[in-house]
Protein backbone atom coordinates (compact mmCIF):
# COMPACT_ATOMS: atom_id res chain seq x y z
CA UNK A 1 0.00 0.00 0.00
CA UNK A 2 1.19 3.57 -0.63
CA UNK A 3 -0.26 4.95 2.62
CA UNK A 4 0.07 3.86 6.28
CA UNK A 5 -2.42 4.53 9.12
CA UNK A 6 -1.88 7.70 11.18
CA UNK A 7 -0.67 5.84 14.31
CA UNK A 8 1.92 3.92 12.31
CA UNK A 9 5.47 4.76 11.32
CA UNK A 10 7.88 3.35 8.76
CA UNK A 11 11.66 3.16 8.65
CA UNK A 12 13.06 3.13 5.13
CA UNK A 13 16.69 2.17 4.57
CA UNK A 14 18.91 3.22 1.69
CA UNK A 15 19.27 -0.41 0.54
CA UNK A 16 15.49 -0.72 0.07
CA UNK A 17 14.75 -2.45 3.37
CA UNK A 18 11.55 -1.34 5.12
CA UNK A 19 10.51 -1.70 8.77
CA UNK A 20 7.09 -0.79 10.14
CA UNK A 21 6.22 0.13 13.71
CA UNK A 22 4.41 2.52 16.01
CA UNK A 23 4.83 6.29 15.86
CA UNK A 24 6.38 7.99 18.92
CA UNK A 25 7.53 11.55 19.48
CA UNK A 26 6.66 14.17 16.88
CA UNK A 27 4.67 13.10 13.84
CA UNK A 28 6.56 13.83 10.63
CA UNK A 29 9.35 12.74 8.30
CA UNK A 30 13.09 12.94 9.03
CA UNK A 31 16.21 11.47 7.50
CA UNK A 32 19.87 10.95 8.24
CA UNK A 33 22.56 8.31 8.62
CA UNK A 34 21.37 5.30 10.60
CA UNK A 35 23.54 4.25 13.53
CA UNK A 36 23.08 2.28 16.75
CA UNK A 37 24.06 2.60 20.42
CA UNK A 38 24.52 -0.57 22.48
CA UNK A 39 24.27 1.03 25.94
CA UNK A 40 21.87 -0.55 28.41
CA UNK A 41 21.20 2.73 30.24
CA UNK A 42 21.66 6.49 29.91
CA UNK A 43 19.28 7.11 27.02
CA UNK A 44 18.78 10.77 28.00
CA UNK A 45 22.51 11.51 27.97
CA UNK A 46 22.83 9.67 24.66
CA UNK A 47 19.91 11.54 23.05
CA UNK A 48 21.32 14.93 24.11
CA UNK A 49 24.90 14.24 22.95
CA UNK A 50 25.63 16.69 20.09
CA UNK A 51 27.77 14.00 18.39
CA UNK A 52 24.48 12.43 17.24
CA UNK A 53 23.31 15.55 15.40
CA UNK A 54 21.95 14.79 11.95
CA UNK A 55 21.58 11.05 12.51
CA UNK A 56 18.87 8.48 13.12
CA UNK A 57 19.72 6.52 16.24
CA UNK A 58 18.77 2.93 17.03
CA UNK A 59 18.77 2.06 20.72
CA UNK A 60 19.49 -1.64 21.24
CA UNK A 61 18.38 -1.83 24.90
CA UNK A 62 15.06 -3.62 25.23
CA UNK A 63 13.20 -0.85 27.13
CA UNK A 64 13.59 2.89 26.57
CA UNK A 65 11.73 5.59 28.48
CA UNK A 66 11.00 3.56 31.62
CA UNK A 67 12.76 5.98 34.02
CA UNK A 68 11.67 9.23 32.38
CA UNK A 69 13.77 12.38 31.98
CA UNK A 70 15.63 14.52 34.53
CA UNK A 71 16.66 17.78 32.88
CA UNK A 72 19.94 18.14 34.82
CA UNK A 73 21.27 14.99 33.14
CA UNK A 74 21.07 16.36 29.59
CA UNK A 75 24.40 16.86 27.81
CA UNK A 76 23.10 19.77 25.72
CA UNK A 77 20.01 21.93 25.41
CA UNK A 78 18.13 19.62 23.06
CA UNK A 79 17.67 16.12 21.69
CA UNK A 80 20.30 15.84 18.96
CA UNK A 81 19.37 12.90 16.67
CA UNK A 82 16.80 13.70 14.02
CA UNK A 83 15.01 10.46 14.74
CA UNK A 84 15.08 7.49 17.12
CA UNK A 85 14.34 3.80 16.63
CA UNK A 86 13.26 1.80 19.69
CA UNK A 87 12.17 -1.76 20.44
CA UNK A 88 9.90 -1.31 23.48
CA UNK A 89 8.97 2.28 24.27
CA UNK A 90 7.63 3.16 27.75
CA UNK A 91 5.19 6.09 27.67
CA UNK A 92 4.96 5.81 31.48
CA UNK A 93 7.94 6.01 33.80
CA UNK A 94 8.87 5.22 37.39
CA UNK A 95 11.55 7.41 39.00
CA UNK A 96 11.26 9.86 41.87
CA UNK A 97 13.71 12.34 40.32
CA UNK A 98 12.15 12.34 36.83
CA UNK A 99 10.52 15.59 35.70
CA UNK A 100 8.80 14.48 32.50
CA UNK A 101 8.28 11.46 30.26
CA UNK A 102 10.54 10.63 27.36
CA UNK A 103 7.54 10.91 25.02
CA UNK A 104 6.93 14.51 26.12
CA UNK A 105 10.67 15.22 25.87
CA UNK A 106 10.85 13.96 22.27
CA UNK A 107 7.76 15.90 21.24
CA UNK A 108 9.06 19.10 22.86
CA UNK A 109 12.28 18.82 20.85
CA UNK A 110 10.61 17.89 17.57
CA UNK A 111 12.09 14.40 17.32
CA UNK A 112 10.35 11.80 15.15
CA UNK A 113 10.49 8.22 16.39
CA UNK A 114 9.42 4.68 15.66
CA UNK A 115 8.90 1.90 18.22
CA UNK A 116 7.93 -1.78 18.18
CA UNK A 117 10.85 -2.48 15.82
CA UNK A 118 12.94 -5.65 16.11
CA UNK A 119 16.10 -3.70 16.82
CA UNK A 120 18.20 -6.86 17.23
CA UNK A 121 17.42 -7.88 13.66
CA UNK A 122 17.84 -4.31 12.41
CA UNK A 123 21.27 -3.95 14.03
CA UNK A 124 22.41 -7.29 12.62
CA UNK A 125 21.39 -5.97 9.20
CA UNK A 126 23.38 -2.74 9.71
CA UNK A 127 26.42 -4.62 11.02
CA UNK A 128 26.46 -6.69 7.82
CA UNK A 129 25.60 -3.96 5.29
CA UNK A 130 27.32 -1.01 6.97
CA UNK A 131 26.13 2.49 7.88
CA UNK A 132 23.57 3.94 5.49
CA UNK A 133 21.00 6.70 5.22
CA UNK A 134 17.44 6.12 6.36
CA UNK A 135 14.12 7.91 6.79
CA UNK A 136 11.51 7.68 9.54
CA UNK A 137 8.05 8.76 8.44
CA UNK A 138 5.01 8.80 10.72
CA UNK A 139 1.42 9.97 10.53
CA UNK A 140 -0.39 9.61 7.22
CA UNK A 141 2.68 8.42 5.37
CA UNK A 142 2.99 8.72 1.61
CA UNK A 143 5.62 6.09 0.87
CA UNK A 144 6.50 7.51 -2.55
CA UNK A 145 7.31 10.91 -1.00
CA UNK A 146 9.25 9.21 1.80
CA UNK A 147 11.40 7.33 -0.74
CA UNK A 148 12.02 10.57 -2.65
CA UNK A 149 13.05 12.25 0.61
CA UNK A 150 15.48 9.39 1.29
CA UNK A 151 17.03 9.62 -2.17
CA UNK A 152 17.79 13.32 -1.65
CA UNK A 153 19.74 12.84 1.61
CA UNK A 154 23.47 13.64 1.43
CA UNK A 155 26.18 11.21 2.47
CA UNK A 156 27.68 11.65 5.93
CA UNK A 157 31.13 11.71 4.32
CA UNK A 158 32.05 15.35 3.76
CA UNK A 159 29.36 16.78 6.06
CA UNK A 160 30.65 19.44 8.48
CA UNK A 161 27.86 18.90 11.01
CA UNK A 162 29.93 20.38 13.83
CA UNK A 163 29.19 23.81 12.36
CA UNK A 164 25.51 23.27 13.20
CA UNK A 165 26.03 22.49 16.90
CA UNK A 166 28.85 24.82 17.94
CA UNK A 167 28.08 27.75 20.24
CA UNK A 168 27.30 31.05 18.51
CA UNK A 169 29.29 33.17 21.00
CA UNK A 170 32.03 32.49 23.56
CA UNK A 171 30.87 31.80 27.11
CA UNK A 172 32.47 31.05 30.49
CA UNK A 173 32.03 28.25 33.01
CA UNK A 174 33.55 27.62 36.43
CA UNK A 175 35.34 29.69 39.02
CA UNK A 176 37.35 32.65 37.65
CA UNK A 177 39.77 32.11 40.55
CA UNK A 178 40.49 28.50 39.53
CA UNK A 179 44.10 27.42 39.09
CA UNK A 180 43.91 26.83 35.33
CA UNK A 181 42.30 28.61 32.39
CA UNK A 182 41.25 26.19 29.66
CA UNK A 183 39.97 27.24 26.25
CA UNK A 184 37.45 24.77 24.85
CA UNK A 185 36.94 24.70 21.08
CA UNK A 186 33.28 23.75 20.85
CA UNK A 187 32.49 21.34 18.02
CA UNK A 188 29.51 19.94 19.93
CA UNK A 189 30.90 19.69 23.44
CA UNK A 190 29.09 17.59 26.06
CA UNK A 191 28.39 19.31 29.35
CA UNK A 192 30.07 16.55 31.31
CA UNK A 193 33.38 17.29 29.56
CA UNK A 194 33.12 20.84 30.89
CA UNK A 195 32.20 19.59 34.36
CA UNK A 196 35.13 17.14 34.29
CA UNK A 197 37.53 20.00 33.56
CA UNK A 198 36.03 22.13 36.32
CA UNK A 199 36.63 19.28 38.78
CA UNK A 200 40.33 19.68 37.92
CA UNK A 201 40.21 23.32 39.11
CA UNK A 202 39.79 24.79 35.62
CA UNK A 203 38.04 27.99 34.61
CA UNK A 204 36.68 27.60 31.08
CA UNK A 205 36.10 29.85 28.11
CA UNK A 206 34.16 27.97 25.45
CA UNK A 207 34.86 29.23 21.93
CA UNK A 208 32.87 28.65 18.72
CA UNK A 209 34.74 26.45 16.26
CA UNK A 210 35.44 29.40 13.96
CA UNK A 211 37.54 31.15 16.64
CA UNK A 212 41.07 31.90 15.48
CA UNK A 213 44.26 30.90 17.27
CA UNK A 214 44.87 34.56 18.12
CA UNK A 215 41.32 34.88 19.50
CA UNK A 216 41.99 31.95 21.81
CA UNK A 217 45.49 33.03 22.85
CA UNK A 218 44.29 36.56 23.64
CA UNK A 219 42.60 35.01 26.72
CA UNK A 220 46.00 33.48 27.70
CA UNK A 221 44.77 29.95 28.47
CA UNK A 222 47.00 27.40 30.16
CA UNK A 223 45.57 24.70 27.87
CA UNK A 224 43.20 24.08 24.98
CA UNK A 225 40.66 21.27 24.58
CA UNK A 226 39.20 20.30 21.20
CA UNK A 227 35.81 18.76 21.89
CA UNK A 228 33.70 15.93 20.57
CA UNK A 229 31.15 16.59 17.84
CA UNK A 230 29.26 15.16 14.85
CA UNK A 231 30.09 14.62 11.20
CA UNK A 232 33.22 14.31 9.12
CA UNK A 233 36.39 15.91 10.56
CA UNK A 234 38.01 16.43 7.14
CA UNK A 235 36.06 19.60 6.15
CA UNK A 236 36.98 21.32 9.44
CA UNK A 237 40.18 22.78 8.03
CA UNK A 238 40.05 25.98 10.08
CA UNK A 239 39.97 24.00 13.34
CA UNK A 240 42.83 21.84 12.06
CA UNK A 241 44.94 24.98 11.54
CA UNK A 242 44.15 26.13 15.09
CA UNK A 243 45.11 22.70 16.45
CA UNK A 244 48.38 22.77 14.49
CA UNK A 245 49.21 26.19 15.91
CA UNK A 246 48.58 24.91 19.44
CA UNK A 247 50.88 21.94 18.84
CA UNK A 248 53.61 24.01 17.19
CA UNK A 249 53.64 26.45 20.11
CA UNK A 250 53.71 23.78 22.80
CA UNK A 251 50.29 24.62 24.27
CA UNK A 252 48.98 21.77 26.47
CA UNK A 253 46.29 20.29 24.25
CA UNK A 254 43.59 17.67 24.71
CA UNK A 255 41.40 16.18 21.98
CA UNK A 256 38.31 14.04 22.56
CA UNK A 257 36.60 12.07 19.77
CA UNK A 258 36.18 14.59 16.90
CA UNK A 259 38.87 16.66 18.59
CA UNK A 260 41.22 13.66 18.41
CA UNK A 261 40.51 13.33 14.68
CA UNK A 262 41.15 17.06 14.13
CA UNK A 263 44.53 16.78 15.86
CA UNK A 264 45.42 13.77 13.67
CA UNK A 265 44.53 15.68 10.51
CA UNK A 266 46.57 18.64 11.77
CA UNK A 267 49.55 16.27 11.99
CA UNK A 268 49.04 15.02 8.42
CA UNK A 269 47.33 11.74 9.33
CA UNK A 270 44.19 10.77 7.42
CA UNK A 271 40.78 9.83 8.78
CA UNK A 272 38.30 7.37 7.28
CA UNK A 273 34.61 6.48 7.36
CA UNK A 274 34.08 3.38 9.48
CA UNK A 275 31.87 0.45 8.49
CA UNK A 276 29.47 0.97 11.40
CA UNK A 277 31.37 3.09 13.91
CA UNK A 278 31.64 2.65 17.68
CA UNK A 279 28.68 3.76 19.81
CA UNK A 280 28.07 2.36 23.25
CA UNK A 281 29.24 2.18 26.85
CA UNK A 282 31.29 -1.01 26.96
CA UNK A 283 34.09 -0.75 24.39
CA UNK A 284 37.29 -2.40 25.69
CA UNK A 285 40.46 -0.41 25.06
CA UNK A 286 44.08 -1.24 25.86
CA UNK A 287 46.16 1.47 27.53
CA UNK A 288 49.53 0.82 25.90
CA UNK A 289 51.45 2.65 28.61
CA UNK A 290 50.05 0.77 31.62
CA UNK A 291 49.18 -2.46 29.81
CA UNK A 292 45.74 -2.40 31.42
CA UNK A 293 42.39 -2.77 29.68
CA UNK A 294 39.80 -0.07 30.31
CA UNK A 295 36.10 0.02 29.43
CA UNK A 296 35.10 3.14 27.53
CA UNK A 297 32.11 5.11 26.31
CA UNK A 298 32.27 5.84 22.57
CA UNK A 299 30.35 7.62 19.86
CA UNK A 300 32.02 8.05 16.47
CA UNK A 301 31.57 7.02 12.86
CA UNK A 302 35.00 8.14 11.63
CA UNK A 303 38.41 6.88 12.70
CA UNK A 304 42.09 7.83 12.54
CA UNK A 305 44.46 5.66 10.49
CA UNK A 306 46.45 3.54 12.93
CA UNK A 307 48.95 2.55 10.23
CA UNK A 308 49.77 6.20 9.47
CA UNK A 309 50.16 7.05 13.15
CA UNK A 310 52.56 4.12 13.63
CA UNK A 311 54.66 5.30 10.66
CA UNK A 312 54.60 8.97 11.62
CA UNK A 313 57.96 10.22 13.01
CA UNK A 314 56.30 12.37 15.68
CA UNK A 315 53.33 10.22 16.71
CA UNK A 316 52.83 7.02 18.66
CA UNK A 317 49.67 5.10 19.59
CA UNK A 318 48.62 5.28 23.24
CA UNK A 319 45.35 3.30 23.15
CA UNK A 320 43.98 0.61 20.82
CA UNK A 321 40.54 -0.96 20.59
CA UNK A 322 40.49 -4.59 21.75
CA UNK A 323 37.52 -5.46 19.53
CA UNK A 324 38.88 -4.37 16.13
CA UNK A 325 42.46 -3.11 16.78
CA UNK A 326 41.55 0.40 15.64
CA UNK A 327 43.40 3.41 17.03
CA UNK A 328 41.91 4.89 20.21
CA UNK A 329 44.57 7.41 21.21
CA UNK A 330 47.92 8.91 20.29
CA UNK A 331 50.74 11.04 21.69
CA UNK A 332 52.84 13.66 19.94
CA UNK A 333 56.52 13.20 20.80
CA UNK A 334 57.93 16.14 22.73
CA UNK A 335 54.55 17.89 22.94
CA UNK A 336 52.07 18.15 25.86
CA UNK A 337 49.18 16.41 24.09
CA UNK A 338 46.46 13.95 25.15
CA UNK A 339 44.39 12.78 22.19
CA UNK A 340 41.77 10.02 22.53
CA UNK A 341 38.97 8.66 20.38
CA UNK A 342 36.76 7.57 23.31
CA UNK A 343 34.95 9.72 25.90
CA UNK A 344 36.83 9.84 29.22
CA UNK A 345 33.98 11.86 30.76
CA UNK A 346 31.51 9.07 29.85
CA UNK A 347 27.98 10.37 30.74
CA UNK A 348 26.72 7.77 30.34
CA UNK A 349 29.29 5.04 30.85
CA UNK A 350 32.15 3.84 33.05
CA UNK A 351 34.71 6.13 34.66
CA UNK A 352 37.77 4.00 33.87
CA UNK A 353 39.52 6.79 31.93
CA UNK A 354 38.47 9.86 33.92
CA UNK A 355 42.13 10.06 35.04
CA UNK A 356 42.98 11.60 31.66
CA UNK A 357 41.55 14.94 32.79
CA UNK A 358 43.94 14.89 35.74
CA UNK A 359 46.81 14.07 33.37
CA UNK A 360 45.80 17.09 31.32
CA UNK A 361 46.00 19.29 34.44
CA UNK A 362 49.46 17.83 35.12
CA UNK A 363 50.55 18.79 31.59
CA UNK A 364 49.43 22.36 32.28
CA UNK A 365 51.34 22.34 35.58
CA UNK A 366 54.52 21.15 33.86
CA UNK A 367 54.21 23.73 31.12
CA UNK A 368 53.48 26.49 33.62
CA UNK A 369 56.58 25.65 35.64
CA UNK A 370 58.72 25.66 32.48
CA UNK A 371 57.67 29.14 31.35
CA UNK A 372 57.94 30.82 34.78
Amino acid sequence: MSWLPSESAVLLLEDGTQWEGKAIGKVGTVGGELCFNTGMTGYQEVFTDPSYAGQILIMTAAHIGNYGVRFAESQSDKVQPRGVVIARFSPDYSRALAETSLEEFLIAHGVVGIADVDTRALVRHIREKGAMNAVIASGNVDLEKAHAFLSALPSMQGLALAEKVTSSEPYYMGDPQARWRVAVVDMGVKRHILHSLMREDCYLKVFPLDASYSDIMEWAPHGVLFSNGPGDPAPLQHVQHVAKACLDNGIPTMGICLGHQVIALAMGVSTYKMHIGHRGLNHPVLDLQSGKAVITSQNHGFGVSRAEVEKHPQLRPTFVNLNDDSLEGMAVEGKPVISVQFHPEAAPGPHDTRYLFHQFSELMAERHSEVK
